[in-house]
Formats: C-alpha cells, structure tokens, sequence
C-alpha cells in the first residue's frame, strides 16, 4: 500500500525537513511525499482503492500499535493508497472532515506544521516498523 503525504507550503531546508527525510529513506512501504502551495493547487486524484486521513487536532489520538493495525486493516482488505492530508493555517473544512475516512490527532494540542509532519513520518515508519516486527517500536 502507497503511504501518500500531502501537505500545504514547502518544507525547504529545514531540521524539520531533515526528519521528514530521514523516516522516509527507512521506509518499506511505497511512499510519496507530495507539497502543494498554502493556498490553491490540486489534490492529485487518487490510485483507487483510496483512504483518507486529514491530520485534524480535533480527531482521534490513536495510539501506535492501534495506528499501525489501521493501516494493516486497510491494506489486507486491498487498498492500494492511504493519503494524509495535512492542510494549510486554517486547516480543513467541515466538507473535507466529514469525506474522510480518518481524522487523525496528535493529541488535544496545535502542533506547528512543519513538527506534524515530520511526527507523521515518524509514526508511519514507526507503524510499518510494528506491522514487520522490528523491535524500533520497542526501543522508542
């Protein structure tokens, strides 16, 4: 299964990007990383079958082992991709909420955008690390 991570505004070169590139090289499973600009730009259509998850600070705090069983669940019932939307400063609409299959939490607090996605890369590979039983998960 594709992980695909697409996020408003551009990591650059930054500690956070340095992360972001660092859990991605360790990555298994197929990933993308697509940036699009803060405002505008389109969402690439999907690979059918798709999920979705928006990173929304008032969705489900999901612990790693439950987080990495989501995603085993998804992919053993064939689905091709698993996209992660993290969007713009004023975050997601009460449409793209309510369309998707998964809100996503980091807890109850506003993490900055360029953190959250650097903890989502950590927590994908960390998942995938479970799902192959790595002892990475056990270790952190």
């Amino acid at each position: 299964m594709l992980l695909h991570v697409i996020a408003r505004g551009k990591i650059a070169r930054s500690p956070e990007a340095e992360l972001v590139a660092r859990y991605e090289k360790r990555m298994t499973w197929p990933t993308k990383l697509t940036e699009l600009p803060e405002t505008g730009g389109r969402i690439p259509e999907p690979v059918e079958p798709h999920r979705t998850v928006l990173l929304d600070e008032r969705g489900e705090p999901l612990a790693s082992e439950a987080f990495a069983r989501r995603l085993e669940k998804w992919r053993d019932e064939g689905i091709r991709e698993t996209r992660f939307v993290l969007g713009a400063a004023d975050g997601h609409s009460r449409e793209e909420r309510a369309a998707a299959d998964l809100l996503y939490a980091f807890g109850p607090a506003t993490w900055p955008h360029l953190l959250a996605r650097a903890m989502l890369m950590e927590q994908l590979y960390r998942a995938t690390s479970i799902l192959a039983g790595h002892p990475y998960h056990r270790a952190g």
